[in-house]
């Protein structure tokens, strides 16, 4: 059976995930329980209610409901560092190494012609009609352009074969080893020999899951159209 998540884990990951000092969130819990409302960072904390042993607190950032959950008065009473004690836990470190990977994604804005080595996630704005080209050593290949976008800004992304077979309107794709350049005057995002398209499905808080991950390493048609 599922261990249960003490309050201190729980705070222990909001503290990480929001990147706020630990024992300055345990005190706001203190201050907003005796003055109904508090603030840690970009977290706000209301107090909801009480009972004879709990307190009910809603946390939110930017007026969106983080969580609402009870903390025992025995809990908000206790002494030395009940969150940060909790910040070297395994789960803790595990999910601080998942953010600092997912932190080293690109945004869209600060992408540069002649970048490599690019990483980031988009959604999938539009496709253009598929054509097919002649590459250099007399071989066919279909090629199209997608529409991208963060919430930084849009890019074309070049797509190859089965890469255009793989996405649709409106999903959520990861980029790794992209590279950009420049075409008509325009950034483009390429994804070169070595590079990966992943079409997510769903992503959470600790990772992702790939519903579909379209790959074309040796494809010899783009490599010549690309050089």
């Amino acid at each position: 059976m599922k261990k249960k998540t003490s309050t201190s884990e729980y705070l222990a990951f909001l503290s990480a995930k929001y990147e706020v000092d630990p024992d300055e969130f345990f005190n706001a819990f203190n201050v907003a329980g005796e003055s109904k409302k508090s603030k840690c960072g970009d977290l706000s904390i209301e107090r909801r209610g009480e009972t004879h042993d709990t307190v009910m607190f809603m946390i939110l950032t930017n007026s969106k409901v983080v969580a609402q959950f009870s903390i025992t008065k025995e809990f908000l009473l206790e002494k030395g560092h009940p969150i940060k004690d909790y910040m070297q836990t395994d789960s803790i470190r595990r999910y601080l190494a998942k953010k600092a990977r997912r932190s080293l994604d690109f945004a869209i804005k600060d992408l540069q012609s002649g970048m490599t080595q690019i990483r980031l996630k988009a959604k999938v704005l539009e496709i253009s009609k598929t054509n097919v080209v002649c590459t250099r050593y007399g071989n066919y290949a279909s090629v199209a352009n997608a529409l991208i976008a963060d919430e930084t800004g849009t890019i074309k992304l070049c797509l190859w074969n089965e890469q255009i077979r793989g996405i649709s309107v409106g999903d959520d794709i990861q980029i790794q080893n992209g590279r950009t350049s420049t075409f008509k005057g325009q950034r483009q995002l390429n994804i070169g020999r070595t590079g990966l398209l992943s079409n997510i499905s769903n992503i959470t808080e600790l990772g992702y899951q790939e519903k579909a991950v379209i790959v074309s390493e040796s494809s010899s048609n783009r490599g010549a159209l690309e050089e």
